[in-house]
């Protein structure tokens, strides 16, 4: 079972908080065992000087005939039987052992008769003392890792709320929102320290500012070019109309009538560029209005109604919508179009090859075609930049037998 965690803490939290426990206990590891090795020497160290002390007086004090003292003894029966085999040997020596339930400091030489002289002492004090300082160590390490853990999990997360926030605008901005900024603290005040995430922050709002200006730029070149273009044309339409029937009149009109939809397609899109454009809401039956869309078009275009909605939009702009569509298929791809009415969702198919993919994948772009297809990419531009003033979602598959699906999906009145 995968643990969920907050919307703020991604792999690098993560990662950054795994690192920086384990780096605490290696480090506190690390400090526990100097502290107890160089603790515990010096404890062991005083403990047997004692106890050699203690065997140097007892063994001057056996070789004059004297009474030894409490603790010392000639072959003990707790001498620890190494130390018994180093002693009777004839070395010097100390160990530790448990006697009668408690440690004990053993300190044992040799005596005349290949025999063993031993001292006691007490090392009991100097045991607890040891474990003490063992639990000090411990019971601190913990308190430590887990206020560093603390410490560094907050400083981590602040970054990485940083680079979500970052990563949010960036994603604003690919949707559409070229007046997303991210506007971090630490790029709006020069004398605070930069780091890497106000670069990177600071780079994303340069990115944004000059995107937008060479899309209002291009926006602005494209409404004046049609702006301009519509006074010529209007005169070169009235000249046309007084040339004298025949062939070449023909072709003149019609190349007049297309340079003419061609402006007025390039002035819808303006309009749509500026993303002011304004609704006129009306209640609308979606299984008429498809059926007024077909007539109007011309074509032999069959409609299917699964399921007929009422949807509160603007007529005008999902008329224009769902006309692009059905041109478009006519245009691009082969008979039978058929165009589907289920609830609010609206699909217009047609059978021919299907959209190209860079169209599926990234969706329609003015100017673009492929395949020697005959258009200039406005029909379907316009299409989408109407879905998304109606507040609908129109999207480009291709179905799996062959042929182009086009699917409005509008928003469903309560």
């Amino acid at each position: 079972m995968r643990i969920a965690l907050p919307h703020w803490a991604g792999a690098l939290a993560v990662k950054a908080a795994a690192f920086i426990t384990v780096m605490c206990c290696a480090l506190a590891a690390l400090l526990g065992v100097l502290v107890h090795v160089s603790v515990t020497n010096q404890t062991v160290g005083q403990a047997r000087d004692l106890a050699l002390s203690r065997l140097g007086d007892a063994t001057q004090a056996y070789e004059a005939g004297d009474t030894l003292l409490p603790g010392a003894a000639v072959d003990p029966g707790g001498l620890p039987a190494p130390l018994r085999s180093l002693a009777v040997g004839g070395r010097r020596g100390t160990m530790v052992a448990t006697y009668r339930g408690r440690p004990t400091m053993w300190a044992a030489g040799p005596v005349a008769g290949h025999r063993a002289l031993a001292v006691e002492v007490d090392y009991s004090q100097q045991s607890r003392t040891i474990t003490g300082l063992d639990q000090s160590i411990l019971w601190s390490s913990m308190l430590a890792i887990g206020a560093t853990v603390l410490v560094g999990v907050f400083a981590v997360t602040r970054v990485t709320r940083r680079l979500h926030g970052t990563a949010r605008v960036a994603r604003r901005i690919s949707a559409g929102d070229l007046d997303a900024r991210v506007n971090d603290p630490r790029t709006q005040d020069p004398s605070r320290p930069q780091d890497e995430v106000a670069a990177v922050a600071a780079a994303l709002d340069s990115m944004a500012s000059s995107l937008q200006g060479k899309l209002l730029s291009e926006q602005r070149f494209t409404a004046d070019v049609a702006h301009e273009l519509r006074t010529p044309l209007t005169g070169l339409h009235a000249a046309a109309e007084l040339l004298p029937p025949g062939r070449p009149t023909e072709l003149v009109r019609d190349r007049v009538a297309a340079l003419r939809t061609l402006t007025e397609d390039l002035l819808e899109i303006s309009r749509l560029d500026t993303r002011r454009e304004k609704l006129e809401i009306d209640t609308e039956e979606l299984g008429a209005l498809a059926g007024r869309v077909v007539r109007a078009s011309g074509t032999e275009t069959e409609v299917r109604i699964l399921r007929d909605a009422r949807v509160e939009t603007d007529r005008r702009r999902l008329e224009r919508v769902l006309g692009n569509l059905v041109a478009n298929a006519h245009k691009h791809g082969r008979a039978p179009v058929v165009l589907t009415v289920d609830g609010a969702v609206v699909t217009v198919r047609d059978h021919g090859e299907g959209y190209p993919g860079y169209l599926v994948a990234h969706g329609p772009q003015r100017f673009r075609t492929e395949g020697g297809a005959k258009g200039h990419g406005l029909g379907l531009t316009i299409a989408l930049g109407q879905a998304e003033v109606l507040g609908a979602r129109l999207s480009f598959t291709n179905a799996v037998d062959g042929g182009a699906v086009a699917t409005l999906t509008l928003p469903v009145t309560e």
